[in-house]
């Protein structure tokens, strides 16, 4: 099952890699950085851990991964670590807030909304912690 989910999150991730127009030399890097983060957060969630924090943790993860990769391929950060947050996106969880809305279950449609938005808090919030860990890292090292 894991392997599944690995396989499946590389794949997705490279293929939005594609779409966001990454040079082709990049995309098995980029499909890689999705699947570790992907990785993580499952793990994660088999501890069984809160799934913001898994969420948090993964980007966090994902951006160390994309900073590593851009120094090897002298590449842009962005390159990797747009493409390796779209496993840990919430559009799932967004399109059923606003499906329940449409239907009128308006109790639950705020209680998925409010989970989707702070998911995606917890993934700009751990891009955001690495970069600032990683400018700390290279201010103490120069």
């Amino acid at each position: 099952m894991m392997l599944q989910q690995l396989l499946t999150s590389f794949i997705a991730t490279a293929a939005f890699a594609i779409l966001f127009n990454v040079p082709k030399r990049s995309l098995v890097q980029c499909g890689f950085v999705g699947m570790v983060g992907w990785m993580l957060y499952v793990s994660c969630q088999l501890i069984p851990l809160n799934p913001i924090l898994a969420t948090l943790i993964a980007s966090f993860f994902v951006t160390v991964v994309s900073q590593f990769f851009a120094k090897i391929y002298k590449t842009p950060v962005i390159v990797f670590s747009v493409s390796g947050i779209i496993p840990l996106v919430p559009g799932g969880l967004a399109y059923d807030a606003m499906r329940n809305v449409v239907l009128n279950n308006y109790d639950l449609a705020v209680q998925m909304a409010a989970k989707a938005f702070m998911l995606s808090g917890a993934i700009a919030i751990g891009l955001v912690f690495s970069e600032v860990i990683h400018h700390l890292f290279r201010r103490v090292k120069a």
